[in-house]
């Protein structure tokens, strides 16, 4: 299984190193993006021991900031909250040495993550021509990429960068296809600067982006080496820019969990959300928000046909077993549904999908609702609020209206002589729709021998479930599917009842 792994924030930096030893960190420089007010950006780097650093901002405002010490070789400064907009010139003063930032905007800076369906560039996609040429229209959506390193302990600053900051269209072919149409489409609606920053490496499980102290909350022990030893590229990849003030994160990731450690994905991975926000927070200085919104990507497809339970288990555990987000374990987070999007021609192989428009547009959506408080904004695909249970049918209730297309499989019930757990060994057959109305969905049982009772009803729980957007239930728009449930898990948003 091609895999790999991205992980992109939203902000724009690159070196500029001028005079003597004074220099930004990494990540900072011409071009970039720095996160506007309500909170303040903070800003970083290297200088000769013991001396005194003063921070410039020119433009359309001015600041001075207070003489900060070069301490065990790192020097660090908060602005001032700066409205969206600019551009600014950055600089820092020690002495005789100098390092200064050119072009510098202030908006929304966004941390991409997760595996190679995150980092497939953009001239990989679906009409890859006609959307780099629009790239050039957008030239206050700006990107960075770190480049890929591992390390056994927590690196200060990034090892290496891949690509600088960058104005549109330079380099956005080669930048995360998610992450550049995500930004590009909530310029779209905020119109003001938005930074993304890419750090990606394929085949990686979410225990290499864990730190140690997420994954002793979900007792998991070190079994991989190299590049999936755990933590490795927190180290390298995530914890050097910890830094920096972001706005919130989006992710892609969870087929290398397929097959490793699949069980305690539910507990891995809204660990790791949670791990990140304090890591930030703190990082920042408190300027990162303690529960910034995080946004994910729920596995599409891999193999048609596949009865493996493997990627119907991750989708389920992405959302920490309820089938929907925002949850109480998951607090301020936003999910794209993606499973009815197959690319079973993709040239990079069925695990990459190629349209990415609309994976990054439903992203878009969660963060309009979850991260801006956009009110009317619709995000989630219809889930049930009620299921109950008769002689030879179960009606489903949903949340909201929804468009039903006929399928005789795509629900599944397990029959049995007693109330059990139903399992992937267990027998399930399908449950044709018979009838639905606005907000219902009417399936029959009949399938089910007498003597046996319904114990348990699944929806869309495979691999491949559907082709591409004609899935069985939709919002009444047909824009957002429905996600896949199970009812031995959770009981979802209301009462369950089978």
């Amino acid at each position: 299984m091609a895999k790999s792994l991205c992980v992109v924030l939203i902000l724009v930096a690159s070196i500029h190193d001028c005079e003597g030893d004074l220099r930004f960190a990494s990540y900072y420089g011409d071009h970039m993006v720095l996160q506007k007010s309500p909170e303040s950006a903070v800003l970083w780097g290297h200088g000769p021991e013991g001396a005194q650093v003063t921070v410039t901002l020119s433009g359309p405002s001015q600041q001075k900031t207070s003489l900060v010490n070069v301490i065990e070789g790192i020097w660090r400064v908060t602005l001032d909250p700066v409205e969206a907009g600019g551009p600014y010139n950055v600089t820092a003063a020690a002495q005789s040495s100098t390092a200064t930032l050119t072009d510098v905007l202030f908006g929304d800076i966004w941390l991409c993550g997760g595996q190679s369906n995150m980092w497939l560039q953009m001239y990989k996609i679906f009409n890859a021509s006609e959307e780099l040429l629009l790239a050039a229209k957008y030239p206050h959506v700006r990107t960075f990429m770190a480049a890929l390193n591992l390390s056994e302990t927590e690196q200060t600053d990034l090892l290496e960068v891949e690509l600088t900051w960058s104005v549109p269209p330079e380099n956005v072919a080669e930048f995360s296809a998610v992450c550049w149409l995500f930004g590009r489409y909530l310029y779209e609606t905020l119109q003001y600067p938005i930074g993304l920053v890419e750090s990606c490496w394929g085949g990686t499980p979410v225990e290499v982006w864990s730190s140690s102290r997420a994954l002793k909350q979900c007792e998991l022990l070190q079994t991989y080496r190299s590049p999936q030893t755990n933590s490795v590229l927190w180290n390298a990849m995530i914890h050097p820019l910890l830094n920096m003030t972001i706005k919130g994160a989006i992710w892609y990731q969870g087929e290398a969990n397929a097959n490793y450690h699949q069980d305690q994905y539910n507990c891995s991975f809204p660990a790791m959300i949670d791990d990140w926000r304090m890591a930030f927070h703190q990082g920042s200085g408190g300027q990162t928000a303690l529960d910034f919104p995080f946004g994910f990507v729920q596995l599409s497809t891999y193999e048609k046909g596949s009865k493996s339970d493997g990627f119907p288990n991750i989708r389920w555990h992405q959302t920490a077993d309820n089938g929907f987000v925002p949850n109480r374990r998951m607090q301020k987070t936003f999910m794209a549904v993606a499973l009815d999007l197959p690319d079973a021609t993709s040239p990079f192989g069925t695990i990459h999908p190629r349209d990415k428009q609309d994976v990054a547009y439903r992203l878009t959506l969660g963060a309009r609702a979850v991260a801006y408080n956009e009110k009317g904004v619709s995000f989630q695909g219809p889930f049930p609020k009620l299921i109950l249970s008769a002689h030879d049918f179960i009606n489903i209730t949903y949340d909201q209206n929804v468009s039903v297309t006929p399928s005789k499989d795509i629900f599944e019930i397990c029959c049995a002589g007693i109330q059990t757990l139903c399992g992937l060994e267990s027998s399930w057959v399908p449950a044709p729709i018979m009838h639905w109305g606005p907000t219902t969905v009417q399936i029959s049982t009949s399938l089910c021998q007498p003597t046996d009772k319904v114990a348990a009803l699944r929806y869309a729980w495979r691999d491949w479930p559907c082709d591409f957007k004609a899935c069985s239930i939709y919002s009444a728009s047909r824009i957002l599917p429905a996600p896949p449930f199970i009812t031995n898990h959770s009981p979802g948003k209301g009462n369950q009842e089978l």
